[in-house]
């Protein structure tokens, strides 16, 4: 049954799922309740997304189940309007005469949270030149890491999550047939991004703007780019934008991408301007030859560190070691990089519903770099790709 337009979106319903499980949490941590810093957990557990600065906010649980929001002044009303919420404790501005964290510990001692407190961080994170003491010292209670359980459970997506990430998926192959179109010999890279981005957020909004919500601090919308990786610099994963002018030959990495109510996709194609040449062949044909084992290699029960061990053997027996420069790939979702990774150092047993990025690359400093990412679903049967652009050297073979 395909999806509603109406259903684009995380149910009341399913917070209150996740909550449930954070009051698990809770138990099994043994703590009187959680203090979260960390805006993607809030927007995870209440939806609530916004911008992170000098201003403090948190999200409390208490044992009993008792959720409230910490909030500066200018974010009342928006805390208010989410309707999971049972309370919101408000502060003027930072800096006030009266430090906003005296608040935070007012609420929760008034929340019934008198013995260890689990926290994402010992006190709101030192952002945008906030200073303030740690919560342990404010409490005088022990706090405790509860970052490992949360994203233990934001690792595994329920099919609500999926069908966003695949909805980014569709604006994202836009935005990339828009990229790959404008680009030509001679023009610079921010002018064919922001042609193709701008374009693919319209048609975008056209076709669902009535029940799109953005929620990422990441992208404005749908989007594709290449961020200076155009020509040698292609051999620098992750370099930035410099407008560079493209030219006959250029070894070009893209990446396209569309936050839907937060969740991120991802899609990256390695790209020839003209002919190729054999070497670009050669790199490019061993690109193809990595990714296809790795996503053949993602399957339900096996350690993520299996993976990229196979991909590894891989560049050892084609002596591609010297090109090897990153893992395999990562999680995505509300955050366009989530753990776990695939990496020889990351043994998390892989679990239907994981969702990776799966990307692994060759990065050659008088060539370029040759990559392709696809954002791939964990099944019981092994993996699907949910990004479906073209992915064979003759499709993003660009004339001059």
């Amino acid at each position: 049954m395909p999806l509603s337009i109406t259903q684009l979106k995380i149910s009341d319903a399913e917070y209150a799922q996740r909550n449930h499980r954070l009051q698990e949490i809770i138990d099994e941590l043994g703590v009187d309740g959680v203090v979260l810093f960390d805006a993607d957990y809030i927007k995870y557990y209440v939806g609530f997304a916004f911008i992170p600065t000098e201003r403090p906010m948190a999200y409390v649980m208490s044992k009993s189940g008792e959720q409230a929001m910490f909030v500066p002044r200018l974010e009342v009303e928006h805390a208010e309007s989410m309707g999971v919420i049972d309370r919101v404790a408000l502060y003027h501005e930072y800096p006030d005469l009266n430090h906003p964290m005296n608040v935070l510990i007012d609420m929760i001692k008034d929340m019934g949270i008198s013995g260890t407190i689990g926290a994402d961080s010992d006190g709101y994170p030192w952002i945008f030149g906030y200073r303030g003491e740690p919560l342990s010292k404010l409490t005088g209670q022990e706090v405790i890491n509860c970052r490992a359980p949360i994203e233990d459970q934001m690792a595994v997506k329920s099919q609500a999550e999926i069908d966003l990430l695949k909805e980014s998926c569709k604006w994202a192959n836009l935005a990339h047939m828009l990229l790959q179109k404008y680009t030509k010999v001679g023009i610079g890279e921010v002018e064919v991004s922001q042609r193709a981005s701008n374009e693919a957020t319209l048609m975008m909004l056209e076709a669902i703007g009535p029940i799109w919500r953005n929620n990422s601090s990441y992208y404005e919308g749908a989007m594709a780019g290449y961020r200076g990786q155009i020509g040698r610099n292609a051999a620098i994963p992750h370099a930035l934008t410099s407008n560079i002018k493209f030219q006959e030959g250029d070894v070009l990495v893209t990446g396209a991408s569309a936050p839907i109510w937060g969740y991120v996709s991802e899609l990256e194609r390695t790209m020839i301007l003209g002919k190729p040449t054999d070497d670009q062949k050669y790199m490019f044909d061993h690109m193809i030859n990595l990714q296809t084992l790795a996503m053949e290699a993602l399957e339900p029960g096996k350690p993520c560190s299996e993976v990229d061990k196979e991909v590894r053997e891989y560049f050892d027996t084609h002596q591609l070691m010297p090109y090897w420069k990153h893992h395999t790939g990562h999680t995505i979702g509300l955050r366009y990089h989530e753990g776990p990774f695939l990496d020889i150092g990351d043994d998390t047993p892989i679990e239907v519903g994981m969702v990776f990025t799966v990307e692994p690359g060759l990065y050659v400093p008088e060539l370029g770099g040759f990559r392709h990412s696809d954002t791939v679903v964990v099944t019981e049967d092994g993996a699907e790709m949910i990004t479906y652009y073209p992915r064979d050297l003759e499709s993003l073979t660009l004339p001059v």
